[in-house]
């Protein structure tokens, strides 16, 4: 039969994408990588967040020799000094990168000694600090986790996550629970918007008592405490002077890790 009505349930594309059958891909989407990450072994994950925009020095300087050509075509255009001051704070960030890079590769130099599966480098995915992480951790011939998400301009996952372990999500609810449920650390790396929401849900549910705990880590003091007065809102009385002590700043990858090591009471 031709009709739609006539396909198997599960092989109907149309039928499984129906609004009315969102709990169900909700389900299977939370239940995939579960299954498949636990047949695997993992048992644990080290949690990179981190700016699509953060990229490495010869990106970087790529974005800068276009706002240099720009400056020379037309150095009056608001355009193109805007072009210029971006492109600034890009090739300064692209520090970030790599130190981003040294970090995972630190983790991941270490995650054998305490057996298979444990303190497994785990990102969103993407380009930037993402890649970063799951290119350090391909460099220690470690294993490496990307959730990727569906976005309207197509986030291609990195080249640097394993093989098995690249991901796919349509919500971003479950992809931000997969962040967490194996989690023993999160390590947050200057970003946007995406960072941002990603880092305070993780804080509300530390605050709340609802996740496990873990170390919360904001690399880098001086970009933190540019976009987010976290001791305004204490100092407020919206936040408890004690929840200031859910997460602390780090600033190289070798203290990140000691963060690490200590909090979990292992050899760093």
């Amino acid at each position: 039969m031709a009709d739609p009505s006539y396909r198997l349930a599960y092989l109907d594309p149309d039928y499984i994408r129906r609004e009315d059958l969102r709990p169900l891909r909700l389900n299977l989407e939370l239940l995939k990588p579960e299954m498949l990450l636990d047949e695997a072994g993992i048992q644990s994950t080290v949690v990179v967040f981190g700016g699509t925009q953060v990229w490495a020095e010869e990106e970087a300087q790529q974005l800068m020799a276009e706002a240099v050509a720009a400056m020379e075509q037309d150095p009056d255009s608001p355009a193109s000094k805007r072009l210029m001051i971006r492109a600034e704070r890009v090739v300064a960030k692209a520090r970030y990168y790599e130190e981003c890079r040294e970090f995972a590769k630190l983790v991941s130099t270490h995650n054998k000694k305490y057996g298979d599966g444990e303190y497994i480098i785990k990102t969103g995915g993407g380009p930037g600090i993402m890649e970063a992480a799951n290119r350090g951790a391909y460099e220690a011939d470690s294993p490496s986790i990307g959730l990727n998400i569906t976005l309207p301009f197509e986030q291609t996952p990195n080249p640097y996550i394993t093989p098995g372990f690249c991901f796919q999500f349509n919500y971003f609810a479950i992809r931000k629970m997969h962040f967490l449920l194996r989690a023993k650390a999160l390590v947050c790396f200057p970003g946007g918007f995406g960072t941002l929401d990603e880092l305070f849900t993780t804080l509300t549910l530390r605050q709340t008592g609802r996740m496990q705990e873990i170390p919360i880590i904001l690399y880098s003091r001086e970009y933190w405490e540019n976009i987010i007065n976290f001791q305004f809102l204490a100092d407020e009385g919206v936040i408890r002077d004690e929840h200031m002590e859910l997460f602390q700043y780090t600033e190289s990858p070798e203290e990140t890790w000691q963060v690490i090591a200590d909090f979990h009471g292992i050899g760093a």
